[in-house]
């Protein structure tokens, strides 16, 4: 498998990640697996490009927020209606992940 155009992959991360809707999220691991990647590298890819997306609504695998950005995810998850664990991490992610089947056919990825 040939190695993805960095500016591509850039590309495809950022649009899955605005086509996540109001009230949704998705994992980090669930846009990787959508585009071709790793986990960390959407990690990375959304910490140097993501600002300018809907960044609160990517997780982890479990729905947790990266600590360093809780406090300004939490306004965003009120007004969407997301609501938090009992330990304040995070969603049940179950309940409030994205359909990834519609994602997936909504997305316009490129090889």
């Amino acid at each position: 498998m040939a190695a993805m155009d960095p500016e591509l992959l850039i590309e495809q991360v950022l649009a899955a990640v605005e086509q996540v809707p109001a009230g949704r999220v998705i994992a980090y691991g669930d846009i990787a697996d959508l585009v071709g990647t790793s986990p960390r590298r959407v990690g990375a890819i959304m910490r140097s490009h993501g600002r300018f997306v809907p960044w609160w609504r990517v997780t982890s695998s479990y729905g947790d927020v990266p600590a360093h950005l809780r406090d300004r995810a939490w306004p965003h998850w009120d007004d969407e209606g997301i609501e938090r664990k009992a330990n304040g991490l995070g969603c049940r992610i179950a309940e409030y992940r994205v359909d990834l089947d519609d994602l997936a056919a909504r997305l316009p990825l490129h090889d």
